[in-house]
């Protein structure tokens, strides 16, 4: 994985921090802005937002907003009419889904939360454009991340960006325009001996497949003394659980806050992994308060990545995701104490509670864990990686 010195990198926890920095990067933009997100909800953050893009493209910026056809399968045509109609370019990733019909690309979706503005600062992470409250019963905001980026790795992201865009131009039958995002200043040389090294790693379904996965385990697998990772979704794979298995066998304390409040039945796929999790020293904890939608980690206080990314077959197999990677102590650092944080609202699953808990609900799990298997196998990845 190739690190780039040379950026500064600011943490941004969740729709609070995250929507008003945003905001501000979009009012102060020049030339263009590419907004990629896989759900964009019509509340006050959706018009927030919208707001903003408009006003960017009515004087003058090129706006292009690219959305995901299914988790924007409900944002109302009329809405989408009036960014069109104040200069905004809208499309869709896979935008016709039948109800219908089951078909491999149907669970191909674009995931990622990816921002660009004017090729100089990038927001990189796995926040929505939806307010935090915006959930059932009233409860609690929900917990995510995002980072605000400067520096060397905006032209890595950037590219990316721009070619993303005009792929799916050109899937939607449509002459790409107005595809150079970068600054006038594109061949400003960084100084990249100082600032937080990163790498920009993403998944798609060409020829980074695996780049994000592979990352983890290699992280994980060089691990000395601990291991942190806040997943909203986890259903790692053979190799990945080998990886944790592993590490806890040589000593280093593994540490996993999952996702406590079920969203889909899906999800109790994830308790499949307890028992031979737990029987190897690894700790659990889940977070019931409130809907937790990380998906990030934290390693030996100096290795950390955020982006869009779940660690479960939906996002390591199938979708296109984003994430960055850090190697900063002081960066690496704040976000662990972050996550330390919420954990001091969870509920840890030990191994005797685990043993003599419910059997129903382990029987849930592997139900859950069977029916991903069979989606798995339907789509052509039978074999468990």
């Amino acid at each position: 994985m190739h690190f780039i010195g040379g950026n500064q990198i600011k943490l941004l926890r969740s729709g609070a921090e995250y929507f008003p920095a945003l905001a501000l990067a979009i009012q102060n933009a020049k030339h263009a802005v590419y907004l990629q997100t896989y759900i964009y909800e019509i509340d006050n953050i959706g018009i927030r937002i919208g707001n903003a893009l408009k006003q960017a493209a009515q004087r003058g910026v090129t706006v292009n907003v690219l959305l995901d056809g299914f988790g924007c399968k409900d944002l109302p045509k009329a809405y989408i009419k009036e960014l069109v109609s104040a200069g905004v370019r809208v499309m869709f990733y896979r935008q016709k889904i039948s109800p219908w019909t089951f078909k491999k690309n149907r669970l191909r979706r674009l995931h990622r939360k990816v921002v660009v503005i004017d090729g100089l600062v990038g927001f990189v992470g796995g926040i929505n454009i939806i307010d935090d409250h915006n959930a059932p019963h009233k409860i609690p905001p929900r917990i995510d991340y995002a980072i605000r980026i400067e520096g060397a790795l905006l032209p890595h992201i950037t590219k990316n960006v721009h070619q993303l865009w005009r792929r799916i131009s050109w899937m939607h039958l449509r002459r790409p325009s107005h595809l150079s995002i970068q600054p006038k200043n594109k061949h400003h040389a960084f100084d990249t001996s100082t600032g937080i090294q990163a790498a920009f790693v993403i998944r798609d379904n060409v020829l980074h497949r695996r780049d994000i996965e592979d990352a983890y385990l290699d992280a994980i697998n060089n691990a000395q003394s601990e291991i942190i990772i806040a997943n909203a979704y986890f259903v790692p794979g053979r190799k990945f659980r080998k990886a944790l298995v592993d590490a806890a066998k040589r000593g280093v304390k593994v540490k996993l806050l999952l996702q406590g409040k079920m969203e889909y039945f899906l999800m109790f796929a994830a308790h499949a992994f307890y028992s031979v999790f737990l029987k190897n020293g690894i700790e659990i904890y889940e977070y019931r308060k409130s809907f937790m939608h990380s998906k990030v980690a934290v390693i030996d206080s100096y290795w950390a990545t955020v982006g869009s990314s779940n660690i479960d077959p939906f996002s390591l197999l199938l979708a296109h995701e984003a994430n960055v990677l850090i190697q900063d102590h002081a960066f690496a650092t704040e976000l662990r104490l972050d996550i330390e944080s919420s954990m001091q609202n969870v509920h840890q699953i030990t191994p005797e509670a685990w043993v003599n808990g419910n059997i129903m609900q382990r029987c849930i799990s592997w139900i859950a864990y069977g029916l991903v298997r069979f989606f798995l196998g339907v789509i052509g990845y039978s074999k468990e990686q």
